[in-house]
């Protein structure tokens, strides 16, 4: 079974929480940190902006990635957002298997 981080970031920590919920109960990820005070520089629309959100590290299945990219994009208030994924290369065996048996 191959697993993945995602990350996402979000403008506030309601938001993010909303989102965690709704992938946690829907079973799309087995866990999401959320990470507030996230310093992000970026450039949007001609300009460089610069804005504190928070980051969601959510882990999952990588067979799952594109419907969690999916159900993000439905309840992100961003016309674009971030959503990453890493490999997880490593990982203990039993978290591993908890991640199996509690995402679809």
């Amino acid at each position: 079974m191959d697993f993945i981080t995602v990350i996402v970031t979000a403008p506030d920590e309601d938001t993010a929480k909303n989102i965690a919920l709704s992938l946690v109960e829907e079973r799309f990820a087995g866990c999401v940190n959320i990470i507030r005070g996230v310093r992000s520089i970026y450039s949007w629309e001609g300009r460089i902006e610069d804005d504190t959100e928070v980051m969601m590290v959510i882990k999952t299945k990588k067979r799952l990635f594109e419907q969690l990219s999916s159900r993000i994009a439905e309840l992100h208030p961003y016309s674009v957002p971030e959503i990453i994924a890493l490999p997880i290369l490593q990982g203990s065996s039993d978290y591993l298997k908890w991640l199996d048996e509690v995402t679809l």
